[in-house]
């Protein structure tokens, strides 16, 4: 195991190196850069530039450089702890992204724990209760929380709630705490409008957690090593808990290096549907813009926590499951 883990953890710079390096080039690739955009803008609102403005801006933003050339620059200064400046903002794209990632990572975290919370519950009863009626229920569920788009069950919420009782659950904070600085009260207000964004993330990921730990279960409750301990007496709750169940949770465990940066990521859609003050628009925004250092700097930070929960993941897959084990790796 520690084998495995050394050799993984020298496999995580040069990894990372690719990752930066594909991600600067896939902003690029899009026809012009940020500059082209803003002198869209610019001229849409009627003020022209002559070649010397357009120059002296490309000179402004350092695009009149090589690509490799703004790439180093960027990588050199990431490494530093300096993800660079925001062409669109005008502010460094640290301060940017940290300022909306404790609500996003609040969120996501919230979402997480209530998927869990609805999922595990519900897999285990189902698979238990194999064809009984609350299986046919849940199974129902599950199937119309795995069809149904998150956004248009955000779209729907909005309208029920606007139509029938006059209120607006966009946002995460009444208009009067928006801008407010943080206490107790805006801490409060936050909590009452965080069921909205809990119910429309909370819904496909419950229901596809549902349906592949019934599966799992299902499967393992067949084995002859299950067959085996409840011959010999093993009461059927302890069984359940210390032998299948534990097996079941191996997707649920390997999901894990995909959940770290999905705390810090949010959901795109349902942050531009409710007005979320999260990351997901900010990088949206940034992708769209050709913002380079502002989508590099929040794709490279992606993709470190990917590899940092697929390496986390793959050590506890080895401790909860016996039947892995990494010394040939």
């Amino acid at each position: 195991m520690l084998k495995y883990i050394a050799k993984r953890v020298i496999y995580f710079i040069p990894t990372l190196i690719v990752i930066s390096i594909v991600s600067f080039l896939l902003i690029e690739l899009p026809p012009g850069d940020y500059l082209t955009s803003y002198i869209a803008a610019l001229e849409a609102r009627g003020e022209m530039l002559d070649e010397s403005g357009i120059a002296s801006l490309r000179a402004r933003y350092g695009l009149d450089q090589p690509l490799y050339l703004r790439y180093l620059k960027w990588i050199t200064n990431f490494v530093r702890g300096d993800m660079g400046q925001s062409f669109e903002w005008g502010l460094p794209v640290s301060e940017l992204i940290w300022s909306r990632v404790w609500l996003t990572f609040v969120v996501s975290l919230a979402t997480m724990v209530f998927t869990w919370i609805i999922a595990f519950p519900i897999a285990i009863y189902s698979a238990t209760h194999q064809y009984s009626l609350g299986d046919y229920f849940f199974s129902f569920i599950g199937f119309v929380g795995l069809g149904v788009p998150n956004f248009m069950i955000a779209l729907i919420l909005l309208w029920l709630a606007f139509s029938y009782f006059g209120a607006d659950l966009s946002g995460l904070f009444s208009e009067e705490y928006a801008e407010a600085p943080w206490s107790l009260a805006k801490v409060v207000d936050l909590l009452k409008h965080m069921w909205v964004p809990l119910i429309v993330l909370g819904t496909s990921g419950a229901a596809g957690l549902i349906r592949t730990t019934r599966a799992n279960l299902l499967d393992e409750m067949r084995k002859p090593y299950v067959t085996t301990a409840r011959a010999k007496g093993l009461k059927e709750g302890k069984l359940l808990l210390k032998y299948p169940l534990r097996v079941a949770l191996n997707p649920f465990i390997s999901g894990i290096g995909y959940a770290l940066p999905a705390l810090i990521s949010g959901s795109t859609i349902i942050s531009v549907v409710l007005n979320l003050p999260m990351t997901g628009p900010l990088l949206l925004r940034a992708l769209m813009s050709q913002d380079m250092y502002m989508a590099g700097s929040f794709l490279l930070l992606l993709s470190t926590l990917t590899v940092i929960g697929t390496l986390l993941s793959d050590i506890l897959l080895g401790v909860v499951d016996p039947r892995i084990r990494y010394e040939e790796s």
